[in-house]
């Protein structure tokens, strides 16, 4: 059977994308193509399966150890390997814009944490970036705390503009706006300032 039409199989019998791997590997075939396979049987683009697989392949598939298909799946999951690309709208496109902006103006993001937002952003999962950033303590010695809290209110006022917003993301925004006004008032406007409305009063 070809592999990606046994990955398939697995995923439909409610196998985890880690499972999947480990359960063909173990009958013998290399982690390379078995990752291949459950990558493509989740239709994920194989230009894109290529990137993620290259960028892994010394650390995990390249010497693979007797007895470690659980363990390699587990960690080819976790690094995001097998995430599923959401196409996003253009609001979408723009509030990630504005996050990466956050990003860049935090000044001390642990790779962890950008790790985690870039998973998020590629499977669309909008509102736990926001949450996750609106949470974060941007540096005021490296980073820019006035345009990060601008950038945040303007990606949530974004993201609240949608249809059915989620009520977090409402008080994280609030949140945000009460930032913006407090480092505002000691460093002056930004070019991410929230428009008059949107401030707190």
């Amino acid at each position: 059977m070809h592999l990606t039409t046994l990955a398939r199989h697995a995923l439909s019998r409610g196998a985890t994308p880690a499972a999947a791997f480990a359960l063909i590997a173990r009958l013998g075939h290399s982690p390379l193509p078995v990752a291949r396979a459950v990558c493509l049987a989740l239709d994920i683009p194989l230009a894109e399966t290529s990137r993620r697989l290259a960028e892994c392949y010394d650390a995990l598939l390249s010497n693979p150890r007797p007895d470690s298909e659980n363990d390699t799946g587990e960690l080819l999951e976790a690094l995001g390997v097998f995430d599923v690309p959401k196409s996003l709208t253009d609001t979408e496109l723009a509030v990630v814009e504005h996050f990466l902006a956050a990003i860049d103006a935090h000044g001390s993001l642990r790779p962890g944490h950008r790790h985690g937002l870039q998973r998020w952003f590629t499977t669309g999962n909008l509102t736990t970036a926001y949450l996750s950033l609106a949470a974060a303590h941007p540096m005021p010695r490296t980073g820019d705390p006035a345009l990060y809290w601008a950038t945040l209110v303007t990606a949530g006022e974004l993201l609240t503009a949608a249809p059915g917003p989620d009520t977090r993301i409402k008080y994280a925004l609030t949140h945000c706006r009460t930032q913006t006004t407090k480092h505002q008032k000691s460093t002056g406007p930004t070019s991410y300032s929230s428009p008059p409305e949107a401030s707190v009063r």
